[in-house]
């Protein structure tokens, strides 16, 4: 698997990770902070136990055969998570990609490292993603495994009262215990990460590679987000920005 920026890396399909049973303690028992005394939240909140979440640490982080989970949606579009492992500084991205923006590009939507960038999606975007899979394309297709994958990237102050629901009911689904499962939530919806943004459309016209005004992209008043400004439609075509917003749930067919 080839990914621009991403040459020497050896990257593969990492669906498969899902499976563990250590996997989501892994990936998002650090969202859920420490408690007075700094320890950390037991594994058993996601279902899994210490043993199983650092063997799916291990998997996702290894140095050969680097795992991609990728989550697939409208208009062949696809939202690409990785991990990049530096003695200095370790991350998770979160970028998208398309198989005929030119030349062969992504673009970034989060980082989570010493040096965060974010947030990389709304609420209304993630929740439009994760329920619009392509079934036709490789990559995560369960709705609620996909919102929990992309979760991470979320910033929105504007998130519904029945947000931490929704997660809720994803994280029982994906294995983890109902009576755990309400206040999981709550902490993931306001994780550290970074402050909840505001999302609103460009206040001036959006201008694409064919220099056509189009305002249908979510932009974000975060001031380390990638998705601040008119960032996310840069080099693409006003045609490729457009199917972008639609498969985005922004902007109307």
């Amino acid at each position: 698997m080839l990914i621009n920026g991403h040459d020497e890396d050896p990257l593969v399909a990492g669906e498969e990770l899902l499976s563990h049973p250590g996997f989501w303690a892994n990936y998002l028992l650090w969202m859920c902070g420490t408690d007075d005394d700094g320890a950390e939240p037991p594994a058993e909140w996601f279902g899994s136990n210490d043993a199983e979440r650092y063997a799916a640490w291990a998997a996702w982080t290894a140095d050969e055969n680097r795992p991609v989970l990728r989550v697939p949606f409208g208009g062949g579009h696809t939202i690409v998570v990785t991990s990049r492992i530096h003695p200095e500084d370790s991350a998770t991205e979160y970028f998208l990609t398309h198989p005929d923006w030119e030349p062969a590009r992504h673009t970034y939507l989060a980082t989570i490292s010493r040096h965060q960038a974010g947030p990389g999606l709304s609420w209304a975007e993630l929740t439009h993603v994760a329920n619009t899979p392509d079934r036709t394309a490789p990559g995560i297709h369960d709705p609620h495994a996909r919102l929990l994958i992309l979760l991470p990237a979320l910033g929105d102050q504007d998130a519904p009262a029945d947000a931490a629901s929704v997660i809720a009911e994803a994280l029982i689904q994906v294995g983890a215990p109902a009576s755990e499962a309400p206040r999981v939530a709550v902490l993931l919806l306001d994780h550290p990460l970074w402050d909840a943004a505001h999302w609103s459309f460009p206040g001036e016209s959006l201008l694409t590679g064919s220099e056509q005004p189009f305002g249908g992209i979510l932009q974000c008043d975060g001031p380390h987000s990638p998705r601040s400004g008119i960032q996310l439609a840069k080099g693409i075509t006003r045609q490729q920005t457009e199917l972008l917003a639609v498969a985005l749930g922004t902007w109307p067919l």
